[in-house]
């Protein structure tokens, strides 16, 4: 798997959250071999072992069982743990959502038919807002206690957090509350992660515009998920491929911000490698 990435001619490499267990081993042998970085890992990595697919929200910090957030914080923690062993900065984190319906998807189907302007897509719209606002406060609050626990670990462990942004509305945090999370921490721990085909999907939503976001956000970015968006929510493909305006994002970013490509495991190596070309040809290695 590894060479396999360090063939397309990347030198970093981030683990991703469908890691089994088995196979940290020979990533351990692969990695002392050196040739590469390990930027980042994405939690849970490696993959709870009772889970059988990547899952990255099996076990939600939200939750109201309080053995589940107990789960969450174990395998974070392990999480962290191998981020350090292998010299990681940072761990992707997903914070939980609120119990309401997939409203989000039922926007996208909407949007697919030509209704995206019509009096049924704005009381769908309006629905969700309403409803995720009235269920919200108490599933925030236990993922910023669990977060509080989390910061204080990686504090021992030099690594970051990255709180990533979310694909879907029902999704902890939204915008508003991913400001008032990094607001409520701020400390060197814990920072922005931003997805450009999560926020990409919201914008076309018109859930929130995406050059505003990612310029307030900047200042407290510490990476990026790259993937493209074709409109309004398929997600995943190869940048450059699809409606992201990079050209006009790129620019609100700090210089030293981590990209790592996240794309659909279908893209191709001649998808991909374009992509990195077209990538290191606009905005350098």
């Amino acid at each position: 798997m590894l060479d396999e990435i360090l063939d397309l001619g990347f030198e970093r490499v981030e683990l991703g959250h469908g890691i089994r267990l088995s196979l940290m081993e020979g990533i351990q042998r692969r990695f002392n071999k050196g040739g590469f970085k390990i930027s980042s890992l994405h939690n849970f990595c490696p993959l709870p072992i009772e889970i059988t697919r990547a899952a990255p929200d099996c076990y939600q910090f939200s939750s109201t069982d309080p053995r589940e957030r107990e789960r969450a914080l174990k395998h974070t923690f392990q999480t962290i743990d191998f981020a350090e062993r292998f010299g990681a900065d940072f761990v992707v984190l997903h914070l939980g959502r609120t119990p309401i319906d997939d409203y989000t998807s039922k926007l996208v189907r909407l949007a697919e038919v030509g209704m995206l302007h019509t009096r049924e897509y704005v009381r769908e719209k309006l629905a969700c807002v309403k409803k995720r606002q009235e269920k919200a406060a108490p599933f925030l609050q236990r993922s910023k206690d669990c977060l509080a626990r989390i910061a204080e670990y990686a504090a021992g462990k030099n690594v970051q957090l990255g709180v990533e942004s979310r694909h879907s509305y029902e999704e902890i945090p939204n915008e508003r509350e991913m400001a008032e999370v990094l607001n409520e921490f701020n400390i060197p721990e814990v920072g922005y992660w931003h997805d450009f085909g999560h926020v990409q999907v919201k914008h076309n939503l018109g859930f929130l515009d995406h050059r505003e976001w990612l310029a307030e956000a900047a200042p407290r970015l510490l990476g990026c998920h790259l993937h493209d968006t074709k409109w309004p929510g398929r997600d995943h493909l190869a940048p450059f491929t699809g409606d992201v305006e990079y050209d006009q994002l790129i620019p609100l970013l700090p210089k030293e911000t981590l990209f790592v490509f996240e794309m659909s495991p279908r893209r191709t190596v001649e998808e991909i490698t374009t992509a990195r070309d077209q990538w290191v040809e606009k905005f350098g290695a």
